[in-house]
């Protein structure tokens, strides 16, 4: 198995000394803190990923938001799988080193990736084989915003936005001279070791934050019964990450910068070689012989070489980006706050082969943000911003199947609320310009488009609330949609792009609600989403699995549910019965790929003294509803189990914690990876771990 290796840098040896400690733990916000002495504690959440900071409560859409306690029984090392088991989110789950959260069935460029309100700039937008350049064991809380709340960060993010906050850059001055925490945490099915730490400091109006985590894991273990053996080959993920960030903080707001250096390295499973050459002829693909789909590379082809772990790519990522946030209350008359978000980012990830470079993909990216919000005119508060992006992106290599492009895009932006009564409307508008400079003699691409929603939230009664929305979106192709041409192995697809694309046309309508006070509580939402010119990778041809696709547009719907109903027999008992829906297909007859199947789930909570405990199962269906050239996926079921224990030590809160998942060890597929036959999900796991706050 390929080990990372890097220089020993201070800040390595940094991680090495925190990995290396007796005691571990995740740090906490001031918020955090307090919910430490009661980890189960639900307080009242200001989204930040909201443009007016809205209260959960308060959103016209669903919004999760995951902290605390929750967050850490939840996290795993990868976003998409940290969040796959929330109402209405699943994972497009690529081995053990890459996933993106997929939301209402949609992925990849419409789902945006945030940290703290300013994009992360990486690859993984590109193929699902890339990772998100963000480490989950070092966030504070992550929220989730569907549908039209989306639109302050984008036209295109029609799936939503995940917004992960982080306590890199401090925003208040810390209550001692030192504080910060510790976590050491492992499992057992990839036998993985990670170490955590973070520690912020300040004097006068100056504050000082470090946080940095290291992790090993090995290629992880699958369900019983998997043909291919008990481990799927390759699938190691190893990690060293950290962070230093300085702020000044006054009594009207703050400014800040830090630097952020991440290197990962993962294996990528199911990626052969055997259609390496293999290259349209039409809307055919032609693999060795002129036979069309046989001949010496496409006929009868060695699988066990496809699998065997030695063979396996290998991605070594390497992510160095610079945060500046700040804000400033009350600078002028008429503003109540002006709000900064910036980022610099140079990426690179160098595929290997045989410990030689075979691809390197590069991002140098660059964003923007700024926000001023408006004191009351007429009853109206809102916020006014613009927003400016840069992506210069470059592969070369064998799989270098995208050409270098360089992206600019530019918006403004509005978000309005009045309330009236037991009612909250909201209305906004974003309008966007995007340039696409590619190299060689291909066009270039200059588009825009404008997005409008509005929507209102009705306090019907004291305890329930009724929301709704509209919204009319627009979102720009891609680079990779508009110029794609050549084998990407990973996937198994020759991808040939098409300049002809036009923007999509999204129309979206949201139905949600709520009871949210009680010993009975429940979210259900309802959503329909009607896509004009629904850009998509369309199968022309297939041979033993190796696809040509071309990226073309139809017109598709998305419909779906989604909910939860909650109830509190006692003081120290709860259940919880949870489920999603989505269905998305063409208007014109046809399915989509790679939807996921629907879910329903129940949930206990108990409650004793220092003790929690959660019981969790749930059913994943047989998704039938296929596309041309997709298989059908099995369901399959899922127990798991969890507890933690808060108590202190020396004086110090601490929480030890445990979960096993897959307890009957089922061997379970996801229809949304590209190889879920390859790398199904994994087995039965134990993890467990222990924080300490100080």
């Amino acid at each position: 198995m390929p080990v990372l290796t890097c220089k020993r840098t201070p800040l390595t040896l940094a991680l090495m000394l925190a990995f290396g400690a007796p005691l571990a733990a995740q740090a906490q916000s001031a918020q955090s803190r307090l919910q430490a002495k009661d980890p189960d504690s639900v307080p009242t959440v200001v989204v930040s990923a909201s443009a007016l900071g809205v209260v959960g409560d308060d959103m016209i859409t669903p919004v999760n938001s995951l902290g605390g306690s929750e967050l850490v029984r939840a996290r795993e090392s990868t976003l998409g799988e940290t969040l796959a088991n929330q109402p209405g989110i699943t994972s497009s789950h690529f081995g053990a080193g890459a996933s993106r959260p997929v939301i209402r069935g949609m992925d990849g460029p419409r789902v945006k990736i945030l940290s703290d309100g300013a994009e992360v700039q990486d690859a993984s937008t590109i193929s699902p084989d890339h990772a998100i350049a963000f480490e989950p064991v070092l966030a504070e809380r992550i929220e989730v915003l569907r549908g039209p709340s989306a639109l302050a960060y984008g036209g295109g993010a029609v799936g939503g936005v995940v917004n992960i906050l982080d306590r890199k850059i401090p925003t208040v001055m810390p209550s001692k001279l030192v504080e910060g925490s510790m976590e050491l945490r492992g499992n057992s099915a990839a036998h993985e070791r990670t170490g955590a730490f973070e520690v912020t400091s300040g004097a006068g109006n100056i504050a000082v934050h470090a946080e940095g985590v290291k992790r090993d894991a090995d290629p992880y273990r699958v369900g019983s019964d998997w043909v291919e053996g008990h481990r799927v080959g390759g699938s190691f993920k190893n990690t060293e990450s950290g962070t230093v960030g300085l702020s000044w903080i006054g009594e009207r707001g703050f400014i800040g910068a830090a630097y952020t250096k991440e290197r990962t390295e993962y294996g990528i499973p199911g990626h052969g070689h055997e259609f390496e050459s293999c290259h349209p002829h039409g809307d055919h693909l032609h693999c060795g012989g002129h036979d069309d789909h046989e001949g010496e590379e496409g006929g009868d082809h060695d699988h066990e070489h496809e699998h065997g772990a030695d063979d396996v790519p290998v991605v070594r990522m390497n992510s160095d980006r610079w945060d500046i946030r700040g804000e400033y209350r009350n600078p002028v008359a008429g503003i109540d706050k002006i709000r900064l978000r910036a980022s610099l980012t140079d990426y690179q990830h160098d595929e290997l082969e045989g410990g030689a470079v075979a691809t390197s993909f590069k991002n140098k990216g660059r964003d923007l943000r700024v926000e001023a919000v408006h004191a009351p005119l007429g009853g109206w508060r809102g916020v006014l911003g613009a927003q400016t992006t840069k992506r210069d992106f470059s592969a070369l290599g064998d799989e270098a199947y995208v050409p270098s492009s360089v992206t600019k895009k530019h918006a403004v932006f509005v978000t309005e609320e009045y309330k009236l009564d037991a009612w909250r409307f909201e209305a906004a508008a974003r309008h966007e310009w995007q340039d696409i400079d590619v190299a060689g003699a291909l066009r270039d691409n200059d588009a825009k488009g404008t997005s409008v929603s509005v929507g209102a939230v009705w306090k019907l009664a004291p305890d329930y609330s009724l929301r709704s929305s509209l919204s009319r979106s627009h979102r720009l192709p891609t680079a990779e949609e508009l110029y794609a041409d050549g084998v990407h192995l990973a996937t198994s697809t020759y991808e040939l792009g098409n300049q002809n694309l036009k923007k999509e046309t999204s129309n979206n309508v949201d139905l949600t609600l709520r009871k949210f006070n009680g010993d009975t509580t429940f979210s259900v939402s309802a959503f329909r989403n009607r896509i004009k010119d629904y850009i998509y990778a369309h199968t022309l041809d297939d041979v033993e699995g190796f696809q040509l696709i071309e990226y073309g547009q139809r017109d598709a719907t998305f419909t779906g549910l989604e909910g939860e109903l909650r109830h509190k027999f006692s003081p120290l008992l709860s259940a919880t019965v949870f489920g999603d829906y989505v269905r998305a297909k063409f208007e014109a007859g046809g399915n989509l790929p790679r939807i996921p199947a629907h879910r329903v789930g129940v949930k206990l909570d108990g409650e004793w003294k220092h003790w929690h405990g959660l019981v969790e199962f749930y059913r994943v269906s047989k998704q039938d509803k296929v596309a041309d050239f997709e298989s059908a996926t099995p369901g399959y079921n899922m127990l798991n189990l969890g507890t933690h224990y808060t108590t202190r030590i020396g004086g110090i809160p601490a929480q030890f914690y445990a979960r096993i998942n897959n307890v009957t060890d089922e061997l379970a597929l996801s229809h949304t990876s590209f190889i879920k036959e390859v790398a199904p999900l994994t087995g039965r796991n134990l993890t467990a771990g222990l924080r300490l706050i100080f």
